[in-house]
């Protein structure tokens, strides 16, 4: 017995040694150009299943590996790929990395408006892309100031960190992200981007969860998204590997800012199960600082993913629950062709938003009260749960389908302070202007009852309330089929959407100083007040509508493999679609007699329940053709052409409701139709990446009224047309870099006919024809790197008729990083100078020393961080 255990122990051993012999491990290190090593590079065996990640010192091992010879391939975002050839023979192999910075990624490969993944330089589209580390690097206050980095997209971020404005390729709009999609892994964060008050970066936060960007400018975007000809833009999000990695920060600023974020994710089960978690807290006081905390809260995402032998399976969920303060319009005086700050009003750092201002309680009429609270900001509690699904049905066919329902609770509270509420104005004015005796006129503070120093100015100033339902439930169900030289994608798109809101809008009077101050004032001759609590007008406006959309699309996009450099696309789209809604709109002026002796309860807007219901459907194709051509492994140009369209916004359908007149009312209305031509041209090189991209955009049916004989108005479409260039350009000169993205452009309208003719040929409204980023950045050393940003906004004009000139401005961020072991320290400063930067003005054209409304960009701020990577 005992000498059958010793064989038996012996054969174990034997066959354990020989199994052993016949595997090894493959280990070592991936660095970058300066021998800085590379975190999260993914590492695989051309051919196999087997992989790994290299962790914060860049070091990997992959085990368990059988003998032969095998092809090993390096790839990280932003780096170019590099592949080693590696035979095992039952030992370990050492096969370190050296990966080359892959200027503008020209090589890294494209996901977003496209059928066939292809790297930048072979794909016939206008894209941007940025990974994690070039968006630290860049340091955004907010999407929006993300977002300016791409050439194209004309970025306004004066309102904050959100409800700011994107114009794409100089197509004029009311504001928002009218023509443009967001998404967030491939679908969009909510159908329509630019809903009243919704505006989608309300609903979207770059934080460390992102693994990367990709924005598609034009092109093929009408064939991957309903409605949004201007682009697609597409934050892909960090999904867990085999080997644990995480981040965490901290941020502090000189306004009060307190910020962390953090990302973790790895595997749950070796190369099957993983998890990715992260988001971010933030609280600080605003830069244009209200008096009480102007933006508080954060987000939290998840993901799993389930790996198996012929695809996988993904859940995702988003939470978001943050308030963050509006910026709106500030008083100006006009210098020339320049602006200059208001006497007693900071241009950079003042707002009519206060703690005053915070708390409203307001009688309605029938009893009762109407509450808001101005802290609350724009506040969306976002909850997003979806999932994705990829499987090989055999070697040529595949199937994936994504889908995600986003329920978003929006309480939207914002100081507005338009021209068209009247201006900035002295106290005899606006006592005048009531028909008081300016002798007979007591201004007092609402707070400790004070009497208003004489020359401090007044200034309407409205709360407005805005609260929203809002829903969607979209689906994108696709086929890709493999065919030797031909890739064909067939996909079937539906999304339904719904968003009810409730508005109640009131008046303040405010005195005109940084956070101005609520203002009573009575009448001391008849003792009636103008006011209730600093409220000059109760509730004069409020709205109760809803709006759905039910969206159905079909599309095919095909890339043809026409030679080994010549590529062809050619892509349709059809939608589908039905909107419907309804609205109360009520009556106007009532006097609801709640305030004994006081007027402010006299103009009060009342719903009725008098719905008026309508309906519109939409029916359009879309489509796309263009060639790639690669001239050698770094030189590439394409050419396309486009046709898309954008549905009318929400807006355009509530003359339905304002009228009384339903569908009636929406007899004239038509989609916006834009099409597009395109020639681009790629280059990249270890010391310079260019990236260029011409293009004529011609935009049809801007609504305008024409005013015909005996003043009678009629709706009009007109057109838009621009011919620009893009430009993106990356030159490294040993441990100095220049970084450079810009846009020349010139949109004019045309089209216009009887009384509007003259407005043919005038630019396009709140754009400009040129923009630019020019970013220089120094490695002091491997460790330290110093930068400094200038950005530039040519002059635009705020109207049609091109009146009123905003001027042109430029603004310097600057800073510095350093990194030791696996920390990483960065102080970031925006605005250096102190810039006063008009993004719209507010009103006519105004003289020459004049006082005039605007919104400027926001003032200097400073932020320190530390970032732990493991």
């Amino acid at each position: 017995m005992k000498k059958f255990l010793c064989l038996t122990v012996f054969a174990l051993f034997a066959i354990t040694n020989a199994i052993g012999q016949q595997t090894g491990t493959i280990s070592g290190i991936i660095t970058d150009a300066l021998n800085q090593p590379l975190p999260g590079v993914s590492i695989i065996i051309e051919g196999a299943s087997q992989g790994a990640s290299s962790n914060f010192n860049g070091k990997y091992e992959i085990t368990g590996v059988s003998n032969g010879t095998y092809v090993v391939t390096a790839s990280f975002v932003g780096y170019k790929s590099v592949s080693h050839q590696i035979t095992l023979d039952g030992e370990n192999e050492i096969q370190n990395f050296i990966l080359q910075e892959d200027l503008l990624s020209l090589d890294e490969v494209i996901v977003t408006g496209s059928s066939n993944p292809k790297t930048k330089l072979e794909s016939s589209i206008a894209v941007t892309t940025m990974s994690a580390k070039q968006i630290e690097e860049r340091s955004p206050q907010s999407t929006a100031d993300l977002l300016q980095s791409i050439p194209g997209f004309l970025v306004e971020t004066s309102g904050g960190e959100t409800g700011n404005n994107l114009f794409a390729r100089g197509i004029p709009t009311a504001g928002a992200y009218e023509y443009v999609q967001f998404q967030e892994d491939g679908l969009p964060i909510f159908e329509d981007g630019a809903l009243q008050f919704a505006n989608i970066d309300n609903f979207q936060r770059v934080d460390a969860t992102v693994k990367r960007l990709e924005a598609i400018k034009g092109g093929s975007a009408s064939i991957y998204a309903s409605g949004a000809p201007g682009g697609i833009i597409n934050f892909i999000s960090k999904t867990g590997q085999n080997e644990f990695e995480g981040t965490t920060k901290l941020t502090v600023g000189d306004y009060g800012l307190f910020r962390t974020d953090f990302n973790l994710g790895g595997a749950i089960v070796e190369d099957k199960l993983f998890f990715n978690v992260g988001g971010f807290y933030r609280v600080d006081d605003g830069i244009r600082d209200p008096g009480y905390k102007a933006n508080n809260g954060g987000q939290v995402k998840l993901n799993v993913t389930y790996k198996f032998d012929k695809g996988y399976a993904r859940i995702n969920y988003k939470n978001l629950n943050d308030r963050t303060i509006f910026y709106q319009s500030t008083p100006f005086v006009k210098d020339g062709n320049k602006v200059k700050e208001f006497s007693g009003f900071d241009a950079n750092y003042g707002t009519f938003a206060n703690r005053e201002m915070a708390n409203i309680n307001i009688p309605q009429g029938g009893g009762g009260f109407f509450k808001a609270d101005l802290e609350d900001g724009i506040h969306p509690k976002t909850t997003a749960v979806g999932g994705e699904f990829k499987y090989e049905l055999s070697d040529i066919v595949s199937v994936k389908n994504s889908f995600k329902s986003t329920n978003i609770d929006l309480d939207y509270n914002a100081i507005f302070a338009a021209a068209w509420m009247g201006g900035v104005t002295s106290q005899a004015d606006y006592a005048t202007g009531l028909g008081i005796n300016p002798s007979d006129a007591l201004f007092t503070y609402n707070n400790g009852g004070a009497t208003l120093n004489a020359n401090t100015n007044l200034k309407r100033a409205d709360f407005w309330n805005i609260r929203k339902k809002m829903d969607n439930f979209a689906n994108n169900l696709a086929f890709n089929f493999n065919l030797d030289k031909v890739n064909l994608n067939v996909g079937y798109y539906y999304s339904n959407w719904k968003s009810k809101q409730n508005w109640n809008w009131s008046s303040f009077l405010a005195s005109v100083e940084d956070e101005g101050r609520l203002v009573n004032l009575v009448d001391t001759n008849s003792n009636i007040e103008y006011t209730y609590r600093g409220i000059s007008g109760i509730s004069w406006l409020q709205r109760e509508s809803e709006i759905k959309g039910t969206l159905n699309a079909i599309y095919v996009d095909a890339e043809i493999d026409a030679s080994e450099d010549l590529t062809l696309n050619i892509g349709f789209r059809y939608d589908s679609d039905k909107y419907a809604g309804s609205g109360d709109h009520g009556t106007w002026g009532n006097d609801i007699g709640v305030l004994p002796n006081n007027n402010a309860d006299n103009g009060v807007n009342i719903l009725t329940g008098n719905y008026v219901y309508w309906d519109y459907d939409v029916s359009e194709l879309s489509y796309t053709a263009a060639a790639n051509y690669k001239f050698s492994d770094n030189v590439a140009s394409y050419v396309r052409y486009s046709h898309g369209f954008r549905s009318p916004i929400e807006e355009a359908f509530y003359v339905a409701v304002e009228s009384g007149q339903g569908n009636a009312a929406l007899a004239e209305l038509e989609p916006t139709k834009v099409n597009q031509s395109e020639l681009g041209f790629k280059y990249s090189s270890e010391k310079l990446a260019l990236f260029a991209n011409a293009f004529y955009m011609k935009l049809d049916n801007v609504t305008y009224q024409d005013i015909r004989e005996g003043g009678v108005s009629e709706r009009k479409f007109a057109n838009v047309n621009n011919i620009g260039l893009e430009l993106e350009a990356i030159l490294k000169m040993g441990k100095f870099n220049l970084n450079f993205n810009g846009t020349i452009q010139n949109p004019e309208y045309s089209g216009y006919e009887g009384s509007q003719a003259s407005l043919n040929g005038n630019l396009a409204r709140r754009i400009s024809k040129v923009y630019f980023n020019f970013r220089p950045d120094y490695n002091i050393s491997d460790k330290f790197n110093v930068y400094a940003k200038y950005s530039y906004f040519g002059k635009k004009y705020n109207d049609i008729g091109n009146t009123f000139e905003l001027p042109e401005f430029g603004v310097v961020n600057a800073g510095a990083s350093y990194k030791v072991n696996n920390l990483r320290f960065a102080l970031d400063a925006a605005n250096l100078f102190n810039t006063i930067g008009l993004t719209e003005g507010d009103g006519g054209a105004p003289a020459n020393g004049a006082v005039f409304l605007g919104r400027s960009i926001l003032g200097r701020s400073v932020r320190l961080s530390v970032a732990i990577n493991f």
